[in-house]
């Protein structure tokens, strides 16, 4: 399984990225809307683990450009923001799958990729 994180937190996303590694999974870590677009460009993802909230550029434009690019990838929102806990934001992104706290652990994280990224 491939798999994209997009996480401005270096630290929080290496730990999730070499949690998926040690499952199996291909994991690619971006840090910013423009590295995330890149690899969308470049690579075929299965699922994206992407942070509600970047410092650099808008989880929205990212999801909007995998719709375009990649229908069938899902994805998996985290966020520390009760924001959109009333669950607006599966209205606005078809490919939302999951919106997660981002402190949860990397056992859940790995539950949820394997299970949307399969499907």
């Amino acid at each position: 399984m491939r798999v994209l994180i997009v996480e401005s937190n270096p630290d929080l996303g290496w730990v999730w990225r070499r949690h998926l590694e040690r499952r199996g999974s291909a994991v690619t870590l971006a840090h910013s809307q423009s590295e995330a677009v890149d690899v969308l460009r470049n690579e075929e993802i299965d699922i994206i683990v992407l942070n509600l909230i970047l410092e650099d550029g808008s989880a929205f434009a990212i999801a909007d450009f995998a719709s375009y690019r990649c229908p069938d990838t899902k994805i998996i929102f985290t966020t520390n923001s009760s924001f959109f806990s009333d669950g607006s934001l599966f209205q606005h992104i078809p490919n939302a799958c999951a919106m997660m706290p981002s402190q949860m652990t990397p056992d859940d994280l790995t539950a949820l990729v394997e299970h949307y990224g399969t499907h």
